[in-house]
């Protein structure tokens, strides 16, 4: 096989991976969780007073989106009453309608612009805080005075500016950020439903 002609098992290749996930997590543990808990309570904040979170992003950050609102119109391990947090990456057919007629820019702005409420949380995912589309959906929703946050990597470039709550993981590649996002939305889960009046 290639990698094994190279010097390098698959299976070494395995632990490799698994070895650094782990590294990685650990620092992210080490860090201050205070963001974290700060984005769990604007979220928290926002829900109880009868208002909405609407979660975005690109590619694997689109399927995080939609794996968060998963967890909390449904359950994630409580009963408890199902929440209003809606993935403005599941419409297939505004996001086509918006990317047709008005441009890629304004796929996420245009939905927190017709959805969104002042006193809602706009929450944004991105690996590198770049992405133009992610970036002008939160300077609409401040204009209309959204709560914002940013769940990022490799710093937050323009997306960190842009947020009231900033939440960052390490990681330098795309695949080790998006593993430790992920654990952070499932964190932010545990938060909220540990809160919830009656959850189970």
């Amino acid at each position: 096989m290639a990698a094994e002609a190279a010097g390098v098992s698959e299976a070494d290749r395995v632990r490799a991976a698994f070895a650094e996930v782990a590294r990685l997590h650990q620092e992210a543990a080490d860090r201050d969780p205070t963001p974290i808990v700060r984005a769990a309570a604007l979220m928290r904040g926002a829900l109880a007073a009868g208002g909405r979170v609407l979660v975005f992003g690109n590619g694997g950050s689109a399927a995080d989106a939609q794996h968060f609102a998963a967890e909390l119109v449904g359950r994630f391990e409580a009963d408890r009453r199902g929440w209003p947090v809606v993935a403005l990456t599941a419409d297939s057919a505004v996001v086509t309608s918006v990317a047709n007629d008005l441009g890629f820019g304004e796929v996420f702005a245009r939905q927190i612009e017709a959805l969104g409420r002042q006193g809602d949380v706009a929450f944004a995912i991105t690996t590198s805080g770049a992405s133009a589309n992610v970036n002008e959906a939160l300077r609409r929703a401040r204009q209309a005075g959204l709560g914002t946050i940013g769940l990022t990597g490799r710093g937050g470039g323009e997306t960190a500016g842009l947020v009231d709550v900033h939440v960052t993981v390490p990681g330098a590649t795309s695949a080790r950020v998006q593993e430790l996002q992920r654990t952070v939305l499932h964190v932010l889960c545990q938060l909220l439903e540990a809160a919830a009046p009656g959850a189970a």
